[in-house]
C-alpha cells in the first residue's frame, strides 16, 4: 500500500457525484414551509444562561463545558474533539477589539465601534410594556457576564451578519438572533435536530438550499446559513404584512402555527399582534428574548453593563480555494490553528473540504493573504492525498471504508465502480487523511469520543461498545441497558429521532446487571477476538436447570443468573428465553 498524491481532476467529477446525502424530508414547496406547524427545538441559550448562573470563573467554566449541546453525529468522531477544542476557544477574547491595539492608536480618536453601527439599524419596537420581556431583561442585567460570554462568541462572526443585514434593509436586531438560537455556538445541535448558529432543522434547511452531505453540513456554514435565516426571515415578514414579531414567531413555531392562533383571534373578535396570540411555550418567551437583548446592546450603560469592546472590522475573509482541500493543510498555509478553521468553517464533517464546493474558506483577515500565497504555490495534486490499496481475501467496501474513514458509496463513485463487488487484486483509489487523527482533534469523530469519556465518569454504568443490529432501536438497546433514550442518543452525538443504521457503533453506559459481560464481549471485539464471545439467545427446554445449559456454553450459573435477573432458587420453565454471553470458541 503507498501514498499517491493525484491530480484531483481526476476524480473530483467523480467524488462529487459519491457524496451520500443525509435523508432528509423530501423537497417541500414553498407553502409547505411557509405554513408549517412544527416548533423548531433549537439548542438556544439556556446551556449558558445555567452556566453563567453557577458561580465564580472557573466553576462557570467547567459548567459551561457540562452544558454545551452534543455534536451531530454526521461529524466524524476524529472531528469531535476539535470541534470540542474549538468551542472552548470560542469563549477566549477574539477581536478584533478595540482594546487590542490600544498602545498604537492616536490618542482622542474615537474608535469605529460595531455596537454603535448595530444600533443604528435597530427598528422593531423596545418599548412594549409586556411582563415577558422585563422578567427576560431582569435576568440579563443580574448576569452581565452572559453578555460578555456571547459578545465574545459571536466577535468572529458578528461583523459578517450585520453586513448581511444591512444590505438587505433588515431591522439589526436580527442580528442577534443566533444568541437567542445557538448562544452563538456553531456546532450547536438541538435534540430536535436543528444545527447551527441559526438552528434549521434537515427539511428547512434542504428547502432553503443548505447541502447536507456526507462531507459537510451548511446549515452550520457561517456564509450560507446566514443567507438562508434573512431568506426565511424575509418571506415570513412579506406574509404577515411586514410584521417581524410575528415573523420571529413563525421561525420558531411555524408560519402555519401563527396563523392558527391569528385565525382564532380573529374569530374571538381579539388583536392578532405577537403579543395578544396563544403560542406555544417557547415560542410566547422567543421574541421577548431578542427584544430584552435588543434594549440592553441599544443602551447598556442603562442597565449597568459595559459591551466588551469590538471594531466595526471584519474577522475574516471569504478565500476562493478553487478545488478540494485538507483542513489540517489550510491551517499550516494559513499559519493559524485549526482550530480556528473549525470555528470559521464549522459546516465541515471530515478532514476536507467538499469535493462538490462551494469552494472556498473563511479565513482570519490577517492571514489571508499568507493563504492566498502559500496556496497559489500548492498544486491540486498536493491539496488532497490518496492512498492506493489493492483489495485481499475478505474485504468488503464497507470494511475498506471503515479503515479509511469514508463511505463505501464515495469509494465505489471515485473507483467508478457500477456495485459494491470487489476482487482481489483490484486496485482502488482512496481519498485520505494527511494526517493523523489527533491533529484534526476538532472534528466530529474526536469530539464524540472526548464527550463519552466525559459522560461517563458522571453516568455511573460500564462502558459497552456496541454495533447496531439491523431491526434494533433506540428504545430496544436502551431498555436492555436499563438506561434512557435521551442518555443513549445523547452519548453517541445524535437525536432521539435519529435513525440507527446496521452496522453503527455505539458506546453506551450500561447499568444493566450484564453490562460486565457485556462489556467484556465488546472489549473482545475491539482487541481483534474476531467477535469470539457472542450474545445469544436461548430457549429453556424440558429438563434444562441452569448447572446444565452453563456446562453445555462453558459459563458460569451465576452469570447466566446475572444477565437475566434470575433467582437461583427458582426453577427454569419450558419456553422461557435466556440471554447468554458465550465464547464460542469454547461452546459447542
Amino acid at each position: 500500500m503507498s501514498l499517491y498524491h493525484l491530480p484531483t481532476l481526476l476524480f473530483i467529477g467523480a467524488l462529487t457525484s459519491g457524496c451520500q446525502m443525509l435523508p432528509s424530508s423530501q423537497q417541500s414547496s414553498s407553502d409547505d414551509v411557509l405554513d408549517s406547524e412544527k416548533l423548531s427545538v433549537a439548542a438556544g441559550d439556556e446551556g449558558l444562561k445555567e452556566a453563567v448562573e453557577s458561580g465564580d470563573e472557573a466553576e462557570q467554566a467547567r459548567a459551561v463545558k457540562a452544558t454545551r449541546t452534543k455534536l451531530d453525529d454526521a461529524i466524524e468522531p476524529s472531528m469531535k474533539a476539535t470541534a470540542e477544542d474549538a468551542r472552548e476557544k470560542l469563549d477566549e477574547p477574539s477581536g478584533p477589539t478595540a482594546e487590542t491595539d490600544k498602545a498604537v492608536e492616536p490618542a482622542n480618536v474615537p474608535e469605529p465601534d460595531l455596537w454603535e453601527r448595530l444600533r443604528k439599524g435597530f427598528a422593531l419596537n423596545h418599548d412594549v410594556d409586556q411582563q415577558r420581556v422585563r422578567s427576560q431583561l431582569n435576568w440579563y442585567k443580574s448576569h452581565p457576564r452572559y453578555i460578555d460570554r456571547v459578545s465574545e462568541r459571536g466577535s468572529r462572526y458578528l461583523y459578517y451578519i450585520l453586513n448581511e443585514a444591512e444590505k438587505r434593509g433588515l431591522p439589526t436586531e436580527l442580528v442577534l438572533l443566533p444568541i437567542v438560537e445557538s448562544a452563538f455556538d456553531p456546532f450547536a445541535y438541538s435534540h430536535g435536530r436543528a444545527a447551527g448558529l441559526w438552528q434549521f432543522i434537515p427539511s428547512t434547511g434542504k428547502y432553503f438550499g443548505l447541502t447536507q452531505s456526507w462531507w459537510h453540513d451548511e446549515r452550520r456554514d457561517v456564509v450560507a446559513a446566514t443567507d438562508a435565516a434573512f431568506n426565511y426571515l424575509e418571506r415570513l415578514a412579506k406574509r404577515f404584512d411586514g410584521d417581524y414579531m410575528l415573523a420571529l414567531a413563525a421561525y420558531n413555531s411555524g408560519g402555519g402555527t401563527v396563523n392558527s392562533a391569528m385565525r382564532r383571534n380573529r374569530n374571538q373578535n381579539k388583536p392578532t399582534d405577537f403579543w395578544s396570540l396563544d403560542l406555544p411555550r417557547e415560542t410566547r418567551a422567543y421574541a421577548p428574548k431578542l427584544i430584552a437583548l435588543a434594549k440592553i446592546f441599544a443602551d447598556p450603560a442603562k442597565y449597568n453593563i459595559e459591551l466588551p469592546a469590538l471594531k466595526d472590522e471584519p474577522y475574516f475573509e471569504i478565500v476562493d480555494t478553487g478545488s478540494q482541500i485538507d483542513l489540517a493543510q489550510a491551517a499550516r498555509l494559513a499559519q493559524v490553528d485549526i482550530e480556528e478553521i473549525y470555528l470559521l468553517n464549522p459546516s465541515f464533517n471530515r478532514w476536507a473540504t467538499s469535493p462538490d464546493g462551494p469552494h472556498r474558506l473563511l479565513i482570519p483577515v490577517q492571514n489571508a493573504d499568507t493563504f492566498r500565497t502559500a496556496l497559489a504555490d500548492v498544486g491540486p495534486a498536493e491539496r488532497v492525498s490518496w492512498h492506493s490499496y489493492e483489495v485481499e481475501s475478505g474485504d468488503t467496501l464497507g470494511s475498506i471504508a471503515q479503515s479509511y474513514g469514508t463511505t463505501p458509496s464515495v469509494i465505489q463513485q471515485v473507483n467508478k465502480l457500477n456495485s459494491h463487488i470487489i476482487r482481489i487484486g483490484q486496485r482502488l483509489m482512496i481519498p485520505s487523511a494527511s494526517q493523523d487523527a489527533d491533529t484534526y482533534s476538532l472534528s466530529a469523530a474526536e469530539r464524540l469520543s472526548r464527550k463519552q469519556d466525559n459522560a461517563g465518569r458522571s453516568a455511573g454504568g460500564k462502558r459497552v461498545d456496541y454495533t447496531v443490529r439491523s431491526g434494533d432501536t433506540f428504545w430496544d438497546i436502551a431498555r436492555e441497558h436499563k438506561v434512557s433514550v435521551r442518555e443513549l442518543s445523547s452519548w453517541n452525538g445524535m437525536a432521539p429521532g435519529d435513525p440507527l443504521m446496521p452496522g453503527q457503533d455505539l458506546v453506551i453506559w450500561s447499568k444493566s446487571p450484564r453490562a460486565t459481560q457485556m462489556a467484556k464481549a465488546s472489549q473482545a471485539n475491539l482487541r481483534g477476538d474476531d467477535g469470539m464471545v457472542r450474545r445469544v439467545g436461548y430457549r429453556v427446554r424440558k429438563g434444562d436447570s441452569l448447572s446444565r445449559i452453563a456446562n453445555r456454553f462453558a459459563v458460569n450459573v451465576s452469570d447466566i443468573a446475572s444477565w437475566n435477573n434470575l433467582n437461583t432458587s427458582r426453577y427454569l420453565q419450558p419456553g422461557q428465553s435466556l440471554v447468554l454471553y458465550v465464547d464460542i470458541r469454547n461452546s459447542p
